[in-house]
């Protein structure tokens, strides 16, 4: 057994979940293992165990990390001084942008279907939506019922897990991205 190699930072818990993350991207949640984790950061796979108790639990501190990084983008949007018409649009718009822009993150939140992760990962999704939801709904001039929220969510969805799938970026289907948001503006009247 080779002795184990001194170590000049402290890991965190931040350097684990961003090595995790690259891992996850490049091979995949199942093809990846702490140890792996580990080893690409260069710390005993114990050090790993000290911050997360299992990979489904570093996977859902990651998740939950990135809806709250979604719920921000909401919130900036939500504060900016516009009309409810221009704000409502540029809500969908962000969701897009967000989806395009971190598509990995965007894979992982909302596309990876893992029995494993399923038990820890739902208080982000659901907050996240939730928030999503009441935007919609504040911002629209109509009375509109949660099925309809979560219709124009579905529809958004799509959208970019379709996008996800290719080498385009937002700035690439930026027409695309208006031209659907206008098309679901069409259903709030």
């Amino acid at each position: 057994m080779s002795p184990r190699k001194a170590v000049t930072n402290e890991l965190t818990q931040s350097m684990v979940m961003d090595a995790a993350r690259e891992l996850f991207r490049k091979k995949g949640y199942q093809q990846v293992s702490m140890r792996q984790i580990a080893t690409e950061l260069g710390y005993s796979h114990g050090a790993i165990y000290y911050h997360f108790k299992n990979k489904a639990e570093l996977f859902y501190a990651m998740i939950e990390t990135d809806f709250k990084e979604l719920d921000q983008w909401l919130d900036n949007v939500m504060m900016q001084d516009l009309d409810n018409r221009t704000k409502l649009k540029q809500v969908l718009l962000e969701f897009i942008r967000f989806g395009l822009t971190h598509k990995s993150q965007y894979e992982m939140m909302f596309l990876l279907s893992d029995e494993e992760v399923k038990s820890y990962v739902n208080k982000g999704p659901n907050e996240s939506y939730e928030k999503f939801a009441k935007a919609i709904m504040e911002l629209s001039n109509q009375s509109i019922s949660i099925q309809h929220a979560w219709s124009i969510f579905l529809s958004l969805h799509g959208f970019v897990s379709h996008y996800c799938r290719c080498d385009a970026d937002y700035d690439e289907v930026k027409g695309l991205a208006e031209s659907h948001v206008n098309f679901i503006l069409t259903s709030l009247g």
